[in-house]
């Protein structure tokens, strides 16, 4: 009976890899680029959901990639429950969804961290919100965090993926210099091909210039979590 469910558990794996292959291989280069940092399984996930899922959200795909699920999986939820409340009390202005096991966290320019036009620093404006954000990522240190950068249709595609990539380094390189192990960040990033909002208007394109966090479990959470739960 081992055994049988040992062959299973390879086969089961086996057609896990085909389908993250298959989504990796169909995937778009903005889609590819940039998988750098801790949560490797997660951004497979997020491949597979831009091509299975909501397209407009590779966020979304990644944190459906990282799901435990069972007892376990409602464990680590509510420990994000805790956290999803923290960032909505100390950042009022961001957007902040829970979703499944993990975090979706939306910054626009009308949310706490933006960026100057062509530029890819951090200001003055924007560093207040990452400095709490900081605080909170160090209070929950048993999370991996993706951090996606993303940018409006105004100028050459090629110029803003390249944007987009260079605003996403700078959030991490940014939270680092606070304290947060650089270990727990991937990043991402897509330019102009995932607006969420109209670019033909002043106040979407807006919108569309921001940086996307997606907060999952890290390994240490998992086990803790299915120890805790006796799997």
């Amino acid at each position: 009976m081992k055994l049988a469910y040992r062959n299973f558990a390879i086969i089961l794996l086996g057609v896990s890899l085909l389908i993250s292959c298959k989504a990796v291989k169909n995937a778009n280069n903005k889609q590819k680029g940039a998988v750098i940092g801790a949560a490797g399984g997660a951004v497979i996930g997020g491949v597979i959901g831009n091509n299975v899922g909501d397209k407009d959200n590779s966020v979304l795909g990644a944190i459906i990639g990282g799901v435990v699920g069972g007892a376990a999986g409602a464990y680590i939820g509510d420990r994000m429950d805790r956290q999803a409340e923290r960032i909505e009390e100390e950042l009022p202005g961001a957007e902040v969804k829970r979703v499944g096991e993990g975090i979706n966290v939306t910054f626009d320019e009308s949310s706490g961290v933006y960026f100057a036009t062509n530029k890819a620093n951090v200001n003055s404006s924007s560093s207040e919100t990452l400095d709490k954000m900081a605080g909170i990522f160090k209070d929950y240190p048993k999370t991996n965090i993706i951090v996606e950068g993303h940018t409006d249709n105004t100028g050459d595609d090629t110029y803003n993926l390249d944007l987009s990539q260079r605003r996403a380094q700078s959030v991490v390189n940014y939270l680092a210099s606070k304290g947060v192990d650089r270990s727990r960040f991937t990043i991402a990033w897509y330019g102009e091909g995932q607006p969420k909002y109209d670019n033909s208007t002043v106040s979407g394109r807006a919108k569309n210039r921001r940086v996307e966090l997606g907060i999952i479990a890290n390994e240490a959470l998992k086990k803790e979590a299915l120890n805790k739960t006796k799997g």
